[in-house]
């Protein structure tokens, strides 16, 4: 298994929108990388609260558990956790396993990103979770850089992909909260 780099991005991964640059004055950088894509983030986000005395229970979600948010940022509260969702929409090779780390921007401001890796085959737009650890409000802009994807491929495909098994997450549209089937 070997590392993708930018020339096979473009030619073997779908992304759309694809951004060929990565650089932006004033901007938090998104597109493409040496080795992976910097994703941006959409306006779109559910931000997590207890108002309502929920509990997060992945088996039985309550909307409840969240306020949605759509605009051009999203201030997580301390030590609280919102999801979004990319501007990009991605369809992954069946030879393909890519795996999601957090911009050094935002984990410099103590803004941890995590999405679980997109299994080969695996299609639609990624849900992204952004957990603020710090005892202040973080402000999370939209249409802007949050985490970047590596793609990593392997020496041939793989014998069942996530197409194959029919994952639950297949050809998301957008943000989507924890299934259990």
């Amino acid at each position: 298994m070997g590392v993708l780099p930018d020339w096979m991005i473009e030619r073997d991964v779908k992304i759309v929108p694809f951004a060929p640059q990565q650089h932006r004055p004033g901007v938090i950088s998104y597109g493409v990388t040496s080795y992976g894509y910097d994703v941006r983030v959409a306006r779109n986000f559910k931000v997590f609260t207890n108002v309502w005395g929920s509990t997060v229970d992945p088996k039985h979600f309550d909307p409840k558990s969240f306020v949605d948010v759509e605009a051009d940022f999203c201030i997580i509260p301390p030590n609280s956790f919102a999801l979004a969702e990319t501007v990009e929409y991605f369809e992954i090779p069946r030879d393909i396993l890519c795996v999601c780390v957090g911009k050094s921007t935002y984990a410099r401001c103590g803004v941890i990103v995590n999405v679980t890796p997109l299994e080969p085959e695996w299609r639609g737009k990624i849900t992204i979770e952004i957990s603020n650890t710090t005892p202040l409000p973080a402000k999370i802009y939209a249409n802007e850089g949050i985490a970047q994807i590596i793609f990593l491929k392997g020496d041939a495909v793989c014998k069942t992909s996530y197409a194959d098994k029919k994952g639950k997450y297949q050809d998301q549209p957008g943000l989507v909260t924890p299934v259990v089937h």
